[in-house]
């Protein structure tokens, strides 16, 4: 019986796949967002010895 609702269930969350892709994209935007981030605090502690 538990292995049926198992499939059950995993059928019903295949169908349901709207939220994975916005969470998908949010990360996605997450991460790019705090990697521009870095790159833009840190490349002002380049030192300019000239």
């Amino acid at each position: 019986m538990a292995h049926n609702s198992r499939a059950v269930w995993l059928a019903q969350a295949a169908q349901h796949q709207g939220s994975g892709n916005l969470l998908r994209i949010i990360l996605i935007v997450m991460v790019v967002g705090c990697a521009l981030t870095g790159w833009f605090l840190l490349r002002g502690y380049k030192r300019n010895d000239d």
